[in-house]
């Protein structure tokens, strides 16, 4: 008998158990607060009302706080009820179980609904971890989207078709963090990028490829190298990249 894998089988099998009862009691979380926000509305009244009712919920999470921890204070009760109306409708409900407590605790702090949904789409989307949901608000990710209209941002499931555009796929500008000290070339920053093409990918945008580096095309009996060619599978399209570290001329464009 070889010990050591029988002892790695049984670590293993225990590492997935407690994964799976971790996603099921971050379920059964998310369940409960959905439940407690809709309790909270009918409470005071109805929505129309239920801002009226921040004495009960002040009242309740001091008894709630008590008993069962800090996890029901006034503000995350409040949180709850907010879970609760943002999510009744049927088509949205689907969404609940997707992400973490902790990921619904960043996204519903935004007042913006397009930019609630936004960054909702770019969890499930990419599924982010809270690191990477942190990273994306701090890099603000949403502000530097190309869309043509950022006040109509369907969630994933109530756009029609599921249609997206490249303007909806593109982030303006793609922040890549360097010393500001440290001086690059453009062969420099390629290197780096196709070592960092994970992260890179995350920030550009939504399903993207790598294709390939010096991409070569003929065009008029000429060959010309693409710095980075990418494909976007959701658009079914390609992407060319040409790197530049200085300001972008009508040359470059071309």
């Amino acid at each position: 008998m070889n010990y050591f894998n029988e002892i790695k089988n049984i670590i293993e099998e225990k590492e997935v158990n407690d994964r799976v009862r971790y996603l099921e009691s971050n379920k059964e979380t998310i369940k409960t607060y959905f439940e407690i926000g809709r309790l909270l509305i009918e409470a005071q009244g109805g929505e129309t009302r239920a801002k009226y009712g921040d004495n009960l919920i002040k009242e309740w999470s001091k008894k709630l706080v008590e008993q069962y921890g800090k996890g029901y204070s006034q503000k995350n009760l409040k949180r709850m009820r907010k879970f609760y109306s943002y999510f009744k409708d049927k088509k949205r409900s689907t969404l609940l179980t997707q992400l973490s407590w902790s990921h619904w605790n960043y996204i519903l702090s935004f007042g913006n609904e397009n930019e609630r949904n936004y960054y909702i789409n770019r969890c499930i989307e990419n599924n982010l971890s809270v690191r990477g949901l942190l990273n994306e608000i701090k890099t603000d990710s949403f502000n530097r989207l190309s869309y043509a209209d950022k006040k109509n941002i369907k969630l994933i499931g109530e756009r029609e078709n599921n249609e997206l555009r490249i303007e909806d796929m593109l982030h303006d500008p793609i922040i890549i963090n360097i010393d500001e000290e440290e001086k690059l070339s453009e062969k420099v920053l390629k290197k780096y990028i196709l070592r960092e093409l994970e992260k890179v990918f995350l920030e550009l945008g939504t399903g993207f490829t790598f294709v390939g580096s010096e991409y070569k095309v003929t065009y008029n009996d000429k060959n010309y190298f693409i710095d980075l060619l990418f494909f976007n599978y959701k658009l079914n399209r390609f992407m060319a990249c040409e790197l530049k570290k200085d300001e972008v001329t009508a040359k470059d464009i071309g």
